[in-house]
C-alpha cells in the first residue's frame, strides 16, 4: 500500500503530532534519520503477506498489507508512567484517523493489528501501532474492465469478445447415407448451429 496517503491522512486528522508525520520502510535508519521534535509519528511500511490462490483456474490472492506507526512521545522517566495515559489518547486518535481509510484504490480499509513498545528512555518513548489492509489480487470475474492486475488477466485482455458459439454436428447413424458403407461419422456436417451471444 501507498503510505503517503496515510502520512497526510495523519496530518490532517491526528491533530497531537502537530503535522510532524514522516515515513520509510524500516525504523531503524528511520529514528537514527528523522529527528522531528516529540509528538512526531512515523509511517513504516512493514510489508505484506498472502494467501494460497483461492481458485486453480483463475488467479485470485488474499493479500495483507501492514504498516506501523510508530509514536515518539516525549517521557521523564524511565519507567514510562509519564506517558501511559497520553498513549491512550494517542491511540484514540489514531484509530479515528485511520480506521477505515482507505489509502489507495486498490487497498482495502485499514484495520487496526495492536500495539507494542519499541524503545523506552529518559528523554523518549517509541510505541509501534500496527494497521493492516486487505485487499484482493486478480478478479474473479474476467470482464476486460480496469488494468490487469495478474499476467493471466493480461493475456486474457488481449482475447477478442466471445461474439458467438458455431457448432457443427456429424451424426452417427440417424442420418447415415445409404451411399457410405462404414457407419459412424462420415466427415459431412449435417446441421450447423449459431449461439449469437450479442444482445
Amino acid at each position: 500500500m501507498k503510505i503517503t496517503p496515510v502520512i497526510e491522512q495523519l496530518r490532517a486528522y491526528a491533530p497531537g503530532f502537530e503535522g510532524r508525520v514522516a515515513g520509510g520502510l524500516d525504523w531503524d535508519p528511520t529514528a537514527d534519520s528523522a529527528k522531528m521534535k516529540p509528538p512526531a509519528a512515523y509511517v513504516i511500511a512493514v510489508g505484506d503477506s498472502a494467501d494460497e490462490p483461492q481458485a486453480q483456474n483463475v488467479y485470485t490472492q488474499a493479500v495483507r498489507d501492514v504498516i506501523d506507526v510508530c509514536v515518539v512521545l516525549p517521557t521523564d522517566d524511565e519507567r514510562g508512567q509519564s506517558v501511559v495515559d497520553v498513549l491512550h489518547d494517542v491511540r484514540a486518535q489514531l484509530w479515528r484517523a485511520l480506521v477505515g481509510f482507505e489509502p489507495d484504490d486498490e487497498s482495502g480499509s485499514l484495520l487496526y493489528d495492536g500495539g507494542q513498545l519499541v524503545l523506552l528512555d529518559r528523554d523518549r518513548m517509541v510505541y509501534r501501532y500496527r494497521f493492516y489492509a486487505d485487499f484482493q489480487l486478480g478478479r474473479w470475474e474476467q470482464t476486460g474492465e480496469g488494468k490487469p492486475q495478474t499476467w493471466q488477466e493480461w493475456q486474457l485482455a488481449g482475447l477478442p469478445a466471445l461474439e458467438g458459439i458455431d457448432t457443427r454436428l456429424d451424426f452417427l447413424n440417424p442420418l447415415k447415407d445409404p451411399n457410405v458403407t462404414a457407419s459412424g461419422p462420415d466427415g459431412r456436417v449435417e446441421f450447423t448451429i449459431r449461439e449469437d451471444l450479442n444482445p
